[in-house]
């Protein structure tokens, strides 16, 4: 009988496939990439064409050995590794590693581990697509030398242990532009007003929102808003139209990778990385009490939006039973994107749409549960049709003035069935419906807030993720690890979800805009990728990318060596002294940012915290304020005599004090702002005395 071998990437597939497979086939693991660029040096060889030396990974040599072993006892190799850049690389390695030019050796991919698709897969052998392999040589090689060229750099700039990356210092970038956008915004007042109206008949007030008059839309200060309340509380209130109509909402698309990662991060509170991990579970397989082992999601991976035509027609028919033909969708919506899609596999969908989440529940952990509840709902609600609101909007006029008031309900669930947004409220007014333009309305009362502008929020783990996608930095496989790494080096900290950079982390961005400005541009990282997508398409080769990137990041590494021998990066004494030997301190770095350590070490190992003193008397005791930092490495302001003074702020304060309240103010940007909120007093930041 014919021995036939299958290499897959993780050892959790294995148990899966083989019950797939007859006895004849032998299922083994390569536990991911077998061999990689050496970590000693760059191995690139930039003087002849550019061609990477690859060695076998450390500790991979046992499991090679066994490999060889069973790929003597074949007849044929089958290479079943994942069905993407990286996956196609994994099966090239192993082709060479494991001196497989002699045998019969075939490529076989799948998009979700089900007896069907592996079988099937073994009737549509390839050979390995090496535009794909290129694709991820030419990733692999780019990410090696802005790493190993660029890195050594901050070592000497900064400390020991920092790393740069080609998607990383980008989206550490992004992360640094926000905190700056937040720090130098300028909140500007604004004022609602509402007016309380009695219906004739009706015990139950109509409140009405402001919409403006036909020479003003906002209303930007207590004086404006005075002068239209005066103008108002006498005046004639009459429907100026009503009009009732219908507001479709469509379903929802599947999950692509990065709208996983973002609504089980909105939803589940999972970060991407859980968001990952748990997913590769479940395509790889679980033990379903009673029944086999299964993958019971398709490959995870992917920015497509597309669904096969017999997960279409399953769906169409589950839906259809369960529902009503009524709940199923018309023509299937796909995603409009300006980004490249790489349409290799579906959108992340269940493998079979009748496991319901429920009859999964006693098999799978918690949180797997959750994760395969939140694909198999999105999924089904995706295949069905759109719901359906009744909508009445009531247009009010008085004194020249409009006002508004809506109300919505829901006439045809759809997709709602399934799968409701949290955040998605219902207008319901009972009141809208009986109004005609007839109505007497009678002023009860007008209620005028205060507001104020806010900033852009923080990126947290999902919006950052949005982010990345919509500037076409990285691709699926990389949002999750690229985050992962940011939180790692603490140039990042996540607090709340959010997501705040660190002391660290602004002195590697700044270094990284001064020295490397191509290297953490948008616009660059995105072009970067399209090229890669080249690669891979077959009409870009990789070789060549690497030759018009590689002499531009040299001149820049030789460049910022260059003003950096120019400049003695000495320590930073401080006014303070060591408490064990009297010696002055110096300012140090370390993994948590700057700390006071004792000049004659080793002798003496003394260190303190260390705290900047920017000039300004607390407003509550009269000590210093000092900048400090949270646990996690968020900067902020606050008295250097807590705890016993509990004085804090999240911007730099100023030694003026404000005209209008006699607060203390805040710097952002080029303005300084009170601290209180409610007083709104700002001024130029030249003018005052810092």
């Amino acid at each position: 009988m014919a021995k036939y071998l299958v290499i897959v990437e993780s050892p959790a597939k294995v148990k899966t496939i083989k019950k797939f497979l007859g006895d004849n086939y032998e299922v083994m693991a390569s536990n991911g990439h077998v061999r990689d660029l050496p970590r000693s040096v760059l191995g690139i060889d930039v003087e002849h064409d550019y061609d990477p030396r690859y060695i076998t990974i450390r500790g991979k040599g046992d499991i090679l050995a066994n490999l060889r072993k069973e790929v003597k006892k074949a007849d044929k190799v089958y290479l079943a590794t994942d069905p993407d850049r990286e996956g196609e690389a994994i099966s090239w390695h192993l082709l060479a590693a494991l001196k497989l030019d002699n045998k019969k050796v075939y490529r076989i991919t799948f998009n979700e581990i089900t007896k069907t698709a592996v079988k099937e897969s073994l009737k549509h052998a390839r050979e390995i697509n090496m535009d794909l392999v290129d694709a991820q040589q030419a990733r692999r090689c780019l990410d090696r030398m802005v790493g190993y060229k660029i890195s050594p750099v901050l070592w000497a700039k900064v400390k020991r242990g920092l790393s740069a990356g080609r998607v990383q210092s980008v989206a550490l970038r992004i992360i640094c532009d926000r905190e700056e956008e937040i720090n130098n915004f300028i909140p500007e007042e604004y004022w609602t007003l509402e007016a309380s109206l009695a219906v004739d008949g009706e015990k139950k007030p109509l409140v009405a929102k402001y919409g403006g008059a036909d020479d003003r839309k906002t209303i930007s200060s207590e004086k404006e808003m005075e002068e239209i309340r005066r103008s108002l509380e006498g005046a004639q209130y009459t429907v100026s139209s009503v009009k009732n109509g219908e507001r479709v909402r469509k379903a929802p698309l599947p999950f692509t990778t990065s709208t996983l990662q973002q609504e089980a991060s909105r939803v589940l509170n999972f970060s991407t990385q859980k968001t990952m991990r748990l997913a590769q579970q479940l395509y790889e397989g679980v033990d379903i009490k009673g029944r086999d082992t299964v993958g019971i999601i398709t490959y995870l991976r992917t920015d497509s939006t597309r669904v096969s035509d017999e997960a279409e027609v399953a769906a169409r028919e589950y839906i259809g039973k369960k529902f009503g033909e009524e709940y199923t969708a018309g023509a299937a919506q796909e995603r409009i994107s300006k980004q490249k899609i790489q349409d290799a596999h579906e959108a992340i969908r269940p493998t079979d749409i009748s496991r319901m989440p429920a009859d999964l529940k006693d098999s799978l952990s918690r949180d797997q549960f959750r994760l395969y509840q939140l694909i198999w709902k999105r999924f089904v609600a995706s295949r069905m049709a759109s719901a359906v609101y009744e909508t009445t909007s009531v247009k009010i006029e008085a004194a020249g003035q409009h006002f508004s008031v809506s109300a919505s309900k829901v006439k045809f669930d759809g997709f709602m069935s399934v799968y409701t947004d949290v955040d998605e409220k219902e207008e319901s007014n009972v009141l809208v419906k009986g109004i005609t333009r007839d109505t007497k309305l009678t002023l009860l009362g007008l209620e005028a807030k205060q507001h104020f502008t806010q900033p852009a929020p923080h990126y947290t783990e999902a919006s950052l993720v949005r982010a990345m996608e919509e500037l076409g930095i990285g691709r699926p496989s990389t949002y999750a690890p690229t985050i992962t790494t940011l939180l790692a080096r603490r140039y990042i900290v996540k607090e709340n979800k959010n997501l705040y950079v660190t002391e660290l982390g602004e002195v590697v961005n700044n270094m990284m805009k001064e020295a490397f400005p191509s290297i953490v541009d948008v616009n660059f990282t995105a072009t970067m990728e399209a090229l890669l997508d080249g690669v891979e398409e077959g009409t870009v080769r990789w070789k060549t990318v690497m030759k018009n990137f590689y002499p531009d990041l040299e001149q820049a590494v030789e460049q910022a060596e260059k003003e950096l021998e120019e400049v003695e990066i000495a320590d930073e004494l401080s006014d303070e002294y060591c408490d064990v030997c009297g010696r002055q301190m110096v300012i140090k770095y370390g993994p948590h940012g700057r700390f006071l350590a004792c000049p004659g070490f080793p002798e003496c190992r003394n260190t303190k915290p260390y705290f900047e003193k920017i000039g300004v008397a607390c407003p509550k005791c009269g000590k210093d304020i000092v900048l400090k930092k949270t646990k996690k490495g968020r900067k902020y302001y606050g008295c250097i005599g807590n705890p016993e003074c509990d004085f804090m702020v999240w911007q730099r304060p100023v030694a003026d004090r404000c005209d209008k309240c006699g607060s203390i103010m805040l710097k952002k940007g080029n303005k300084l702002v009170c601290s209180d909120e409610n007083c709104g007093f700002i001024k130029d930041a030249q003018k005052a005395e810092v």
